[in-house]
């Protein structure tokens, strides 16, 4: 495991979200359990403890909601299936709307505008503004009710309904 460290400072949400990138990634590309992955991730990395923690907190949520957060991009990407994103793309989407939609603690326009950020430096040169769209779609599509926030706790996805 990681060396953990104490202290705190400015940009460790982004920190951990680019590492909680570089796990889904690995995950995405490999099949190893999701444990054995974090385990070994964080193995002989210096990090401070709220970096670690964060990270593998949005790991585990977005693998653990990974069925129905690609539901929600299938309904939400015009002529683009999940399959045939870019891997970076679809798990910078994927750690966005786990973080927008299920977990809630940071406001949906902050993760929009960190998953950006994030496929600029990670991605390609379309990955910013596809990031971007998809996003705000799904942003709206939440804000009008068209798609349901699964309740505080619940482990029991909602319904995913086609865009109108």
């Amino acid at each position: 495991m990681a060396e953990i460290l104490e202290s705190s400072g400015a940009g460790e949400r982004r920190r951990s979200r680019e590492f909680a990138l570089q796990l889904l990634f690995q995950l995405d590309i490999s099949p190893d359990p999701v444990e054995a992955a974090i385990e070994e991730f964080w193995k002989g990395k210096r990090i401070r403890k709220p970096v670690v923690e964060f990270a593998t907190d949005l790991v585990r949520g977005a693998t653990e909601w990974r069925e129905w957060i690609d539901g929600v991009l299938g309904t939400s990407s015009h002529h683009w299936r999940v399959s045939r994103m870019a891997v970076v793309d679809r798990n910078i989407l994927r750690l966005a709307l786990y973080e927008m939609i299920v977990s809630r603690r940071t406001p949906p326009i902050v993760v929009i505008n960190e998953a950006i950020e994030i496929a600029k430096k990670f991605g390609n040169d379309d990955s910013g503004p596809f990031i971007n769209g998809i996003l705000d779609a799904v942003r709206v599509r939440l804000e009008s009710g068209e798609i349901a926030a699964p309740a505080e706790g619940s482990r029991v996805p909602p319904k995913l309904r086609a865009p109108a």
